[in-house]
């Protein structure tokens, strides 16, 4: 009986099947396009107020940055967005007087320089591999709460790009009314859910132990989700727009003008590069080596954990080229941004193709209509590009939920609140360094600096006085 219970095999029955790793749910063609358009909310209202404000070459940018579309997409095979370097465009039409052409190249420039020489030295990995997670989950969550802020100004109210300034309150009704975003919301939501759907196990996969009625419910309830993510909603709500652009304001097709505009060679003064580095370029760094290269490292490793991570070389070298290849030309300064990544993911993109389509999207239209497809842009409903950014920066900020310890959460929101109310993510990220450091000194032993052999001699000895 001893032997026949020792080579008895041992069955176990799992109570769950996994059946796949996550994020490695296949997606259809249509999903790609859908999460395409994801990070649209950021890039179109920039590209608009610089092409009001600063003259920016509409064409130019869009022919340059299709081309980084699909060199990035097929070089990374994941939907690396490309997206406006921020600080410069704010720089560029929110002080006066505002920044010429010449001089905003000049910042992406030099923006492109140091990313460049940091990626080729190694000195971006080795920040990358000693900077914290927590002050990485802070930046995080500061710039997504803050697209969801403007996300939700955009929503309530009208705006003058021209000025960058919110006016008066968005009315209910109207072809950009507050009805059709909250409708588009509404929309999203039903279709997309809270984004979690295909990964993480979120396929309801069928226990074992269920009953035959319980597990029914489950196969429905798995077939109807799974319709609802296959819809490209992202994609529907902004061809909604384009619809509405000619709706609103039809003399837009008496404005078209077919082929591009005529590249040439911008002209950059030493006053143009003095003004460009000082004003734009030295807020830009920071920025953008802390949100275009580390946070967007860090957020592939979330959300394509079956994957290898971002290498931080790369996509810093990355950013150095793209702009090296397309400033000379009055292209707008572009960046990747942890934003546009957690919005394309949002709405279905999970490989290098999604970018690759939005690339050709945007070649397409500068070849095609050139400089007039400013008109279109004009038109289209800021409170849809509103909901768009919404969705963007809520998944952005969702990455700092895996913050699982007091001290991990404390060090990451102090970083979050002072990037928000200071404006600066380099402020931010200092504070959070050093609260991360303060943290960690506090809890050292205390005999490594020959402290601990003291207060145990000190406490040896009163103690020995007590004794009577």
């Amino acid at each position: 009986m001893e032997e026949q219970r020792q080579q008895a095999p041992t069955i176990t029955t799992p109570l769950v099947h996994h059946n796949h790793r996550p994020g490695r749910r296949k997606h259809s063609l249509v999903s790609e396009l859908s999460g395409a358009v994801g990070d649209l909310g950021t890039f179109i209202p920039i590209v608009l107020t610089l092409t009001l404000v600063s003259n920016l070459d509409l064409s130019t940018t869009l022919i340059f940055t299709s081309l980084y579309n699909i060199a990035t997409g097929l070089l990374f095979g994941l939907p690396m967005p490309v997206q406006p370097m921020k600080s410069i465009a704010a720089v560029a039409v929110s002080e006066s007087p505002h920044l010429t052409t010449s001089q905003i190249a000049a910042a992406g420039l030099c923006t492109a320089a140091t990313l460049f020489l940091l990626g080729l030295t190694g000195l971006m990995s080795f920040f990358y591999r000693f900077i914290p997670l927590p002050v990485v989950r802070g930046v995080q969550l500061s710039q997504g709460l803050s697209f969801a802020f403007t996300a939700i100004k955009y929503v309530r109210f009208n705006q003058d790009f021209a000025t960058s300034k919110s006016t008066s309150s968005r009315p209910w009704l109207g072809l950009d009314g507050l009805l059709l975003a909250l409708a588009a919301i509404l929309f999203l939501v039903l279709t997309t859910g809270s984004g979690d759907y295909g990964t993480h196990n979120q396929e309801f996969d069928i226990d074992n132990t269920d009953d035959v009625n319980n597990s029914g419910r489950r196969l429905r309830l798995h077939t109807r989700l799974r319709i609802l993510s296959a819809i490209p909603a992202a994609l529907i709500v902004f061809l909604l727009g384009l619809i509405l652009c000619f709706i609103r304001d039809p003399t837009i097709f008496n404005d078209l003008r077919f082929g591009p505009s005529e590249i040439s060679v911008l002209k950059i003064t030493w006053d143009d590069w003095k003004v460009g580095f000082l004003r734009a370029a030295i807020p830009q760094i920071p920025l953008s080596v802390l949100n275009s290269v580390i946070a967007v490292c860090k957020l592939s490793g979330d959300l394509f954990p079956d994957r290898e991570e971002l290498s931080a070389t790369k996509v810093s070298i990355s950013v150095g080229v793209m702009n090296f290849v397309g400033c000379w030309f009055g292209a707008m300064p572009v960046c990747h941004g942890a934003g546009g990544l957690a919005g394309q993911y949002r709405f279905g993109a999970r490989s290098g193709m999604a970018v690759v389509f939005l690339g050709l999207g945007k070649l397409a239209i500068g070849l095609v209509f050139g400089n007039s497809f400013m008109r279109i842009l004009g038109q289209f409903p800021i409170g849809i590009l509103g909901v768009l950014l919404l969705f963007a920066g809520i998944e952005l900020a969702m990455a700092s939920r895996d913050m699982n310890t007091k001290e991990e959460s404390f060090v990451m929101l102090v970083c979050a609140a002072v990037s928000l109310t200071g404006s600066s993510a380099a402020l931010g990220f200092c504070c959070g360094i050093l609260l991360f450091l303060l943290l960690k000194l506090r809890s050292m032993e205390c005999s490594r600096f020959g402290v601990s052999k003291f207060w145990s001699k000190s406490s040896a000895e009163d103690m020995d006085d007590s004794v009577p």
